[in-house]
Order: C-alpha cells, then structure tokens, then sequence
C-alpha cells in the first residue's frame, strides 16, 4: 500500500485530529528507527502510521484495539508483517507477548511520541525544536508526569539495541522534522 492510500485509509477511520496527529509522529518515529536498524522505511512507517487504525471503532478497548486494525487492514494488500506488528503492539488483546524487532519497535516507537508529545507542553513556547532529548529521559523517570505513558513499553527500545537516551534523542530527532504536520 502506498502511504498515501494509507493516510486516506487512516482518515477514513480517525477523525480525531489528535489521535491522526499521534499517528503521524508514530509514523515519523519508526521511519527513523527503520534507518538506524536498516530496516525497510516505508514499511516501519506504514506500521507507525496505521497502528490505531481502529481505535475509534473499538472505542479504545484494551481487549478489543489492534485486535479491529487485523481485521480491517486484512482487506487492503499489506505486508503481513505490517498487521503482525500493528495487532501486537497491543499485548492485552492478543494474550501474546512481544517477540520480533519490529514488534518491540512499534511499540515503543509510537510509544515514547506521548512522552514527547507531553515534554514539548511543558516547555514556555511549546515547540519541540525547544525540546532536548535528556529533558524526555528525565520526564520518564517522573512517574506522575504523562502517567498514561507506559515506560517499560518505552523500555523496549533496549530490546531493538537502542539505550532509552539514543531512543529519546531519535524520537525528538524525528517529530522535529514534521513539527508543522504535527502542530508542535
């Protein structure tokens, strides 16, 4: 599928602007992290791009989400290997636990954009070319802060061979570069 099929297909599904804007920094985030494993870019970034495909439809449901998005993207002619990553980056439907390197990546990739995300608002212009990557480390370390974010999800950036500083660095790296597409 071509991403821009992809992000059609993704607005046909989500019409929460904050919920496309998560989903575009995902995207940005594991096209990153595709350059720095060698992995296939525009397949990580499909990944990124469509992993809450289904999250309005599920209404979020824990048992429910990622569980939707293999259904629906079942239909379109996408690498299995983009739905494999895309069901598993929620373990709780599955019943599974995470195994492959894209796995890992997507979960922590689109992760770490909240705690990005939250760490740029906290900064006077809230613009993250302000945001320096150790202030994202630091924030993870603060258990109230952004308490919705996983860190031991974010975590799983060491299991790709990325220590969670590099990881921070790439991600604020890449949300940069689409900080206009992402209001940040």
């Amino acid at each position: 599928m071509e991403r821009e099929k992809a992000f059609e297909l993704l607005k046909e599904y989500v019409k929460d602007e904050k919920m496309r804007i998560h989903c575009l920094a995902s995207e940005a985030v594991l096209r990153a992290l595709a350059k720095r494993l060698g992995e296939d870019e525009e397949k990580w970034g499909l990944a990124g791009l469509l992993h809450d495909i289904d999250v309005e439809v599920t209404n979020a449901d824990p048992q429910k989400h990622a569980l939707e998005a293999e259904n629906i993207l079942a239909r379109y002619n996408l690498d299995p290997e983009i739905i494999d990553a895309i069901t598993m980056h929620n373990e709780m439907a599955t019943g599974k636990e995470r195994s492959t390197l894209f796995q890992h990546a997507l979960a922590a990739g689109e992760t770490i954009t909240g705690l990005v995300y939250a760490t740029t608002l906290v900064y006077p212009d809230k613009k993250i070319a302000s945001v320096k990557p150790k202030s994202v480390v630091k924030r993870m370390k603060e258990k109230a802060f952004a308490a919705s974010v996983n860190r031991d999800t974010i975590r799983e950036c060491e299991k790709i061979g990325i220590p969670v500083p590099e990881f921070a660095e790439l991600s604020v790296n890449a949300m940069k570069d689409i900080g206009d597409d992402i209001g940040l």
